[in-house]
């Protein structure tokens, strides 16, 4: 038995009760009470739960306005039911025609008569539109919420998640883990200021956990997880109350001043490891909002929105996916009739990489005056198939250390010759691979479809790039690793291979080179054999087209802009703080498609102690303008000559530690050109600055 709030109705004279019977069927009563008189019973649905052990319901919420109502089961299920207020009309007719008041309950004995329930047949038992098997697990659904017209839902998993209709059927938007150690959710309570709260059981506790503050608010001994209890705060006091032992227990505070006060909201738990700038948002009334992601330590990513005039980052969504810390991030802009629309992938520790959709608009009535709608799309670790194997203890697993140290997403490989689009995705890995991934963003599917182990040490940074000429395109990525190499590969082939493969799986998304190759070890000693399982092979990628030693330690920093003239320019920042700049060509044979490409260095230029310490940011702005940043805390500006690199300018920023750093340009006011640049580390600054459009003087400025 539960109750269900009816929305539009008061509590206190009108309610649901959903009872749930032999053979998974479920029953929706309305209750109605008028002081003085009998309580008022109408049967309106009956439903069948789907099979499984414990076949009952633990919650539920009506969607009126849809005409559905949602529940959850004890075996972690999230189910949607097809539901009306003029459903029962069946049942009640059926009951005036038999007396006229067997749809009343009648207290005429101290009990009650389920006088209402003998004419259930004539309703149909109707089939779930929509089930999300298992979802929170085997240990259930505690509760069912619906806000702003979106579905939340908690579980003893200690995860709860945020869903939507679409076209009657629910979809998982992303799911959130409170904090550590929180693994009994109980049930979410939306504030009036805009947080949102969380109530659930860790150890001995009753918690009330914040997720504007990320902390607990409120920590109440009350010996665990309990069936049976209450809990309501006001600005005044807080009361719970819990059923312990067979007695009512209850636990009262008054609300005491709050002698601490936040001066600056943190962003974070630790630091911050990587940053991007999505795009601006336009909200009439206030000024232009930059959204940002930024990646951490703490295992999470947040979206937030950094205001040049405010000066205050407002977090606008928080991605927690991650089980290990966030290290990098890469993002592809969606369409422009979307608004800001970003396809977002994030990667780091565990070898986990995890996809969004986000979905940025204007909303005049939020603190941040912009929302964000998350979707998560798919995720990807190494070590998955090896966990889901039976037999995992004879099974050799890959490296639990590996991280993804850097990501880029291929451009121009949005196929067209296939049902959906494709993206492919670059990643840079310390295990000394480059390995390529694809996605299916309607299947929600990312798979592994090329590597190569060439660099045999860390690689640490990696970005794609397009070149296109009359004839067609070529695919190309350079790749930075911890001996001061950078190598240039052209991965067409292994890009167009993947798409043909898939094509011809009719679009299905499988990773290439599934099947595990079986090895047998004979012990002679003991003649035991022992079945071992390697990891599954993939495609290789091609040799590097060219390798140079831009550097004598790890490369840090790494940025390729085109040229005019159709050629690139490829900054390279290292530990021992150098920087380094190359001019590259593309060639191809007799300018066809299936010619090789041959790639030429025209010009290398060399600046050591450039910094006094690892060059962690690098941009080239223009063909003769490169920006650095350095953990020194400096901020450079340089002019590339032919030959050498001139500082034009230094200034001094306030974050330490810094990690990474993104630049973007815009139009002024006036036809200014203006240069932006967000910093981030042990905290995130952003900075602007602009530069003349004249070349400056072959001397060094004073």
């Amino acid at each position: 038995l539960s109750w269900v709030a009816r929305p539009g109705l008061s509590p206190d004279t009108a309610a649901a009760l959903l009872a749930s019977g032999p053979d998974g069927e479920m029953l929706w009563l309305d209750i109605t009470h008028r002081p003085g008189q009998a309580p008022w019973v109408r049967l309106m649905g009956r439903y069948l739960l789907p099979p499984c052990k414990q076949r009952w319901h633990t919650c539920a919420a009506f969607l009126l306005q849809e005409g559905l109502l949602v529940c959850g089961d004890r075996r972690g299920s999230l189910i949607l039911f097809p539901c009306s207020s003029s459903s029962g009309s069946a049942a009640e007719s059926t009951s005036i025609v038999n007396g006229g008041t067997d749809a009343i309950v009648k207290d005429s004995s101290n009990e009650l008569e389920p006088s209402c329930l003998l004419h259930k047949g004539a309703l149909p038992l109707e089939s779930p539109l929509s089930v999300l098997f298992g979802l929170h697990g085997k240990t259930g659904v505690t509760s069912v919420t619906i806000h702003r017209g979106y579905i939340y839902s908690t579980g003893r998993d200690g995860v709860y998640r945020q869903l939507r209709l679409q076209d009657q059927q629910l979809e998982v938007l992303q799911k959130h883990r409170p904090c550590k150690g929180l693994q009994w959710i109980e049930e979410l309570q939306f504030t009036s200021d805009g947080d949102l709260l969380v109530l659930g059981f860790h150890a001995d506790n009753f918690v009330v956990w914040s997720s504007r503050t990320g902390e607990n608010i409120h920590c109440i001994p009350c010996g665990g997880g309990h069936r049976s209890w209450s809990y309501c705060s006001s600005p005044l006091a807080e009361v719970f109350t819990f059923i312990k032992s067979g007695d009512v227990m209850l636990y009262h505070r008054e609300a005491e001043p709050c002698e601490q006060q936040v001066l600056l909201a943190s962003l974070h738990g630790r630091e911050i490891t990587c940053v991007r700038r999505l795009g601006a948002v336009e909200v009439p009334g206030h000024p232009t909002c930059n959204v940002f992601v930024t990646g951490s330590e703490d295992t999470t990513a947040c979206v937030l929105v950094l205001s040049e005039n405010s000066r205050a980052a407002v977090p606008l969504a928080c991605l927690s996916d991650h089980i290990s810390s966030v290290r990098t991030m890469a993002f592809a802009m969606g369409p422009e009739d979307e608004g800001l629309s970003a396809l977002l992938f994030s990667a780091g520790g565990r070898a986990q990489i995890e996809c969004y959709r986000l979905l940025c608009t204007g909303d005049t009535v939020s603190e941040s005056a912009v929302t964000c709608q998350v979707i998560h799309v798919a995720s990807h670790r190494l070590d998955k198939h090896w966990e889901q194997k039976k037999n995992r203890h004879k099974i050799v697993k890959m490296d639990p250390e590996t991280r993804y140290m850097s990501l880029s997403i291929v451009p121009g490989t949005s196929t067209k010759q296939l049902p959906t689009p494709w993206k492919f995705l670059a990643a840079a890995c310390s295990d000394g691979s480059v390995r390529i991934f694809g996605l299916l963003e309607a299947a929600q599917k990312l798979v592994l479809v090329a590597e190569s182990f060439h660099h045999q040490r860390c690689v640490l940074k990696v970005e794609a790039f397009l070149h296109t000429w009359a004839g067609g395109e070529r695919h190309l990525l350079c790749t930075a690793a911890t001996d001061g190499s950078i190598a240039f590969w052209d991965i067409t082939g292994s890009i167009m291979d993947a798409v043909d493969a898939l094509h011809q799986a009719e679009g299905e998304m499988q990773p290439l080179g599934e099947c595990c190759c079986l090895a047998a070890l004979l012990l002679p000693l003991t003649k035991v054999s022992i079945a071992l399982l390697t990891e599954p092979v993939y495609p290789a990628l091609d040799a590097p087209l060219v390798t140079i030693m831009a550097h004598s330690c790890g490369v840090n920093s790494l940025h390729i802009r085109e040229t005019p003239e159709g050629r690139y320019l490829v900054a390279s920042g290292s530990d021992d703080g150098s920087i380094h700049v190359c001019l590259l060509e593309v060639a191809l044979g007799r300018g066809e498609a299936t010619a090789g490409t041959c790639l030429q260095v025209l010009e290398q230029v060399s600046r050591p102690c450039a910094h006094a310490a690892h060059v962690t940011g690098i941009r080239v702005l223009r063909p003769d303008l490169l920006l650095s940043a350095s953990v020194d805390q400096r901020l450079t500006l340089w002019n590339q000559r032919p030959g050498e690199l001139v500082p034009l300018g230094t200034t001094f920023f306030h974050v330490p530690d810094l990690a990474e750093m993104d630049c973007w340009e815009e139009v002024e006011a006036g036809r200014e050109l203006r240069y932006y640049c967000v910093l981030c580390g042990r905290g995130l600054e952003l900075l602007c600055g602009t530069a003349s459009s004249k070349p400056p003087p072959q001397e060094a400025p004073q």
